[in-house]
């Protein structure tokens, strides 16, 4: 593991729910050459090493978290963009019946629910 590489996988530990993007200014902080090309590069390997695993929050970059991070689904707020992890249990009651609904099984470690978060609908109410 090279000093890049512990900085990438400190920086999605750190930030839970990261893009690139986001991942690349936090390590830029400690290591000011570190090129965005090294960090997607290194995204890349540390998922294919089963430390991180990614996805897909919106129209917009990859999200990678942390593997040990519990299983969970995701929720987006549309305002904010604040993501939040839900127990899986909380969501596969959906999945079950999707499935025997429609045959169809769901990856729910990659399933994002898009609404707004109790903060956001607070404001809004007001």
């Amino acid at each position: 593991m090279t000093p890049q590489r512990q900085l990438v996988l400190d920086a999605v530990r750190q930030l839970e729910h990261a893009t690139p993007e986001q991942v690349h200014a936090v390590v830029v902080r400690q290591a000011d050459s570190v090129n965005i090309t090294t960090v997607y590069r290194t995204l890349e390997l540390l998922e294919e090493l089963g430390l991180i695993t990614h996805t897909h929050l919106s129209h917009g970059a990859t999200t990678y978290h942390p593997v040990e991070a519990k299983s969970h689904a995701h929720l987006v707020c549309r305002r904010c963009g604040i993501v939040e992890g839900v127990d899986l249990t909380l969501v596969q009651p959906l999945a079950d019946a999707v499935a025997a609904e429609h045959g169809f099984e769901i990856d729910i470690p990659h399933l994002a629910l898009f609404g707004l978060c109790a903060t956001c609908r607070a404001e809004v109410a007001a």
